[in-house]
């Protein structure tokens, strides 16, 4: 679910020997009790010489240029840069790993304090010195051979690490299979790092939510600026993405969970067409709306991940729609020049933004018709000021029943079986669950008629129908290729008190919908990301990424976080 609603450097942030006495949990210094039920990853701790090294490299507000004369081969790598080392004998998997966990003890556990990832995988190195044998023996499976991703917290695997949803009421209770997504990605050939913090519940728990908040992991940061939101509920994948945590990320989205904290990251987040990309094993909100989706620093990164994670899968049925509508290769469409001739319509409707986001907005549509794109502005579509209480009550009456389908999936792992029992058991713990804010939504959701109800059928088919013909309508009439709109507003103080702010949005439509949506970096407003949203029509991923692509390859939108502790 979406959330709601410097004039000089930043001080010198060092790496200090420090790093390398840390508790026998090895990734974790110094987290709050409550975060100290997650697995041990001291396993993963790379060699003492590479801490060492990690240990004498500032952070700083230069981000970039500091970790390029320090010579780190990680920083804003990109998926292909690393997979060409690995192919040159130039690396290896186990030495990426090692690379990332040492960037995760030095920025996510100190330095900035992150807090992005929740748990790393204790056999991530064996995994790797496994994938880099068969790649001597037999070669790489794919272009993500070795690669180490990060998966969100909701997304089950079938290991040593947890799939909570960042509460402490599923700790322990472990999946008996990975998620679809996460088998996908290990038979390309990926490491699975770790698991990212996550706003908790995927932000369905209160209306008063704080983004990037779970009772298991803390409080997320925004890498850009410390004191400001990632956004959510992918709110530690964002994170850790934007700060070279891990090559990238897997969110998940039911209404801007993608698009919102890749935004506020400056990374490419894509929304798949629901059902493009398997749910089965991800921790639910609505299956109407759920999807799982990549998070990277670029579109090319994005697309090579989708490819991986586009798939059937027999245990959602809804991923049959995608039969013979799935791209072979998503990065087949992307060229420098894929802007000449689209034609691209502005939507004039929805949130209000900030001047200068629609200033970094208007540049990114004058990039676009600079490279040889018709704008058509603007575009109304006027029922996006008036979906937002029905798509709640449909998230809430899908909630209970899908949390209870995946609790069943559970079996004897968790006593936990309905909504209402996770209810009672925050109740029960309220002091670590419930300290920061309630539970309203949870409450609502328990008190919601079934699937069956006239009530639910009615809403579900108006507000479908109305998001998707607004879209097709709008396509088909002024003949688009796809619509644009800013992605989000600028990140708000994160506020524990008062809970998320509004900064406007756009994501909603396609959300509903079921439709794609791909954000891409649009510029700075007072060093906080802003980005440009591109959606339309069901399976047109290829067309958007295109799109997409094009315009961030005549941009250039993108640099990496300064950690600076304030927007200026």
């Amino acid at each position: 679910m979406s959330s709601r609603r410097p004039l000089a450097d930043s001080p010198v942030l060092t790496i200090v020997a420090a790093v390398l006495s840390l508790s026998a949990r090895g990734c974790a210094g110094p987290p709050p009790p409550e975060a100290r039920v997650a697995a041990p990853c001291a396993d993963v701790r790379p060699p003492a010489a590479v801490l060492d090294a990690a240990a004498q490299r500032p952070v700083a507000a230069s981000g970039e240029s500091n970790d390029a004369r320090a010579g780190s081969p990680v920083v804003d790598a990109t998926i292909a840069d690393l997979s060409a080392a690995m192919a040159a004998g130039q690396t290896t998997a186990v030495a990426l790993v090692d690379a990332y966990i040492a960037r995760v003890e030095a920025l996510d556990r100190h330095g900035p304090e992150l807090r992005a990832i929740i748990e790393l995988n204790p056999d991530a190195r064996s995994i790797a010195e496994a994938l880099d044998r068969e790649r001597k023996e037999r070669g790489p499976r794919g272009p993500l051979h070795g690669i180490p991703i990060v998966l969100k917290d909701n997304i089950a695997t079938a290991d040593r690490m947890e799939t909570t949803a960042g509460s402490l009421a599923l700790v322990g209770a472990r999946p008996k299979k990975d998620a679809h997504v996460a088998s996908r990605l290990r038979a390309a050939g990926a490491v699975i790092l770790g698991k990212t913090n996550l706003s908790e519940w995927a932000n369905i728990r209160s209306a008063r939510s704080t983004s990037g908040w779970s009772a298991r992991g803390g409080q997320t940061k925004n890498a850009y600026v410390l004191d400001r939101t990632p956004c959510g509920s992918s709110s530690g994948s964002g994170t850790a993405v934007a700060a070279s945590l891990a090559a990238a990320a897997i969110g998940t989205e039911t209404d801007g969970s993608i698009t919102c904290p890749s935004a506020m990251s400056a990374l490419v987040g894509i929304k798949p067409t629901v059902g493009l990309v398997s749910r089965s094993g991800i921790i639910p909100i609505a299956p109407s709306q759920d999807t799982a989706g990549p998070m990277t620093r670029t579109v090319r990164d994005a697309a090579l991940l989708l490819n991986a994670l586009a798939d059937e899968d027999a245990a959602d049925a809804r991923t049959a729609e995608s039969r013979g509508k799935r791209a072979a290769d998503y990065t087949k469409t992307l060229t420098e020049d894929g802007l000449r001739g689209a034609r691209i319509g502005i939507v004039k409707a929805g949130s209000p933004f900030h001047p200068d986001v629609v200033a970094a907005f208007d540049r990114a549509a004058m990039t676009m018709k600079s490279r040889g794109a018709t704008i058509v502005d603007p575009i109304d579509l006027p029922l996006l000021r008036d979906i937002d209480d029905k798509e709640l009550d449909l998230l809430l009456i899908e909630l209970k029943a899908a949390m209870a389908d995946y609790l069943a999936e559970l079996g004897d792992a968790t006593k936990l079986k309905t909504l209402a029992d996770i209810v009672a058991w925050n109740e029960a713990n309220r002091d670590r669950e419930l300290s920061l804010f309630g539970q309203d939504l949870f409450t609502r959701a328990v008190a919601k008629p079934p699937l069956t109800s006239p009530v639910y059928l009615r809403i579900k088919s108006e507000i479908q129908r109305r998001a998707r013909g607004a879209i097709d309508g709008a396509i088909a009439k002024h003949r688009l290729d796809a619509l644009i709109a800013p992605t989000m507003g600028p990140p708000w103080i994160i506020d524990s008190v008062n809970g998320d702010a509004s900064t406007g949005g756009s994501s909603s439509l396609a959300a509903v919908a079921g439709y794609p949506n791909v954000t891409v970096p649009a510029g700075f407003v007072h060093e906080l990301p802003v980005g440009v949203a591109f959606f339309g029509a069901a399976y047109s991923e290829p067309t958007l990424l295109r799109l997409a692509y094009a315009y961030e390859q005549a941009s250039h939108e993108r640099r990496p976080p300064k950690y600076l502790p304030h927007a200026p």
